[in-house]
């Protein structure tokens, strides 16, 4: 029987597959990324670039027999990849782990390791010489932007906009509660229920003193501003049909078994996935660690039996800084609200790190 088992993306999903079954097949990893990006460190990446090499795990670290390709997929089908050099990469289990976009700085921009580092140091000396900074996006995004320049500049003015009335919706109310006390023991002005009436004029990121004015009325004076909204799936290469129609939101229909609708040696995991849930790394490494079960299963002769199963409550861990921040995890007995130290402890000390050098070996 053929073992060849492709994956296409290397992010939290694909790289944990990937890990996981290059003991029992042949993996192709497909990415057109230098390395492993962890994305979680990209807001302390940018206040503090120094630290910045800790995002970033060479692909060739994670796998001693498997192979990695340095390219992007242009098109899918039952039989393989279709790669934008116009190779075909022949696949007898395809896992799709492409994951998700969002705005700089939460994700690099580049594909290049040394590329995304110029930048981050370009935004910091913006950021550095900034006095008030506005954040569009009261998400977990918007927030935990706000805990790192609080953590480095506490003398820092910094806004947060968000046309939503509630803080967090979902969540515990004793978790928001607390969330709301951090915030506003760091100084952050958070103002939900207005949006701005005009985008600011200047890109985000850059230093220049702008005045902008919200839907209530209220004038906002800031000498910098980053977008933190706007997560968009990394499915484009799948839009001609070839495999499977996608959802208006451009995910991927999975079964329970997290494998493609209408296809058993075909999964996806992650972000690109429908699976009803926050799109977190978190929930995409779980989501690897059932399709490889079922791919060694299939391997193996037998019947995939691993299924996923969304959690019924919304999961978090949500740093502000190193030491703060706050969190929702599940438990026997339903969510387990975390404080401040349990976040700091799991991840705000340092964002993951520890968990890649363990999966990966030394950052770059």
């Amino acid at each position: 029987m053929s073992r060849r088992v492709v994956i296409v993306g290397g992010g939290y999903g694909g790289a944990a597959v990937a890990k996981e079954l290059e003991s029992v097949a042949e993996i192709v990893l497909i990415d057109p990324r230098d390395a492993f990006v962890n994305a979680a460190g990209s807001l302390r990446a940018l206040t503090q670039p120094d630290w910045a090499r800790n995002m970033f795990f060479p692909f060739d670290t994670l796998l001693t027999r498997g192979t990695v390709i340095h390219d992007g997929a242009v098109s899918v089908d039952r039989g393989g990849v279709t790669l934008t050099s116009g190779e075909y990469v022949a696949a007898d289990y395809l896992v799709l782990a492409t994951g998700s976009s969002y705005a700089y700085p939460a994700k690099p921009r580049s594909d290049s390791i040394d590329a995304a580092m110029d930048d981050l140091r370009r935004t910091h000396k913006e950021l550095r010489q900034a006095g008030r900074v506005l954040i569009l996006g009261a998400g977990p995004v918007g927030l935990e932007l706000a805990g790192e320049i609080k953590e480095i500049w506490p003398e820092k003015q910094v806004t947060i906009v968000d046309p939503t009335d509630e803080l967090l919706p979902g969540f515990a109310p004793e978790m928001v509660e607390d969330l709301r006390g951090q915030l506003d023991a760091m100084g952050v002005d958070l103002r939900l229920g207005t949006r701005l009436a005009k985008t600011p004029d200047t890109e985000p990121g850059l230093a220049q003193t702008h005045t902008v004015t919200t839907t209530d009325g209220t004038a906002i004076t800031a000498d910098i501003w980053f977008r933190a909204y706007g997560v968009q799936t990394n499915s484009a290469y799948l839009a001609d049909g070839k495999l499977t129609s996608l959802t208006p939101q451009g995910r991927v229909p999975v079964t329970e078994y997290l494998n493609v609708q209408g296809h058993d040696h075909i999964y996806a995991v992650g972000d690109l996935t429908d699976v009803p849930e926050a799109k977190m790394a978190g929930y995409a490494m779980q989501h690897a660690q059932i399709v490889a079960r079922n791919i060694t299963a299939q391997l193996n002769g037998e019947q995939p039996s691993a299924t996923y199963q969304p959690l019924p409550f919304p999961m978090i861990l949500l740093p502000l800084g190193p030491n703060g921040g706050v969190g929702q995890l599940p438990s026997p007995d339903g969510p387990f609200i975390a404080p401040a130290a349990t976040v700091a402890e799991y991840k705000g000390s340092d964002l993951f790190t520890a968990r890649f050098i363990d999966q990966f070996g030394p950052t770059i």
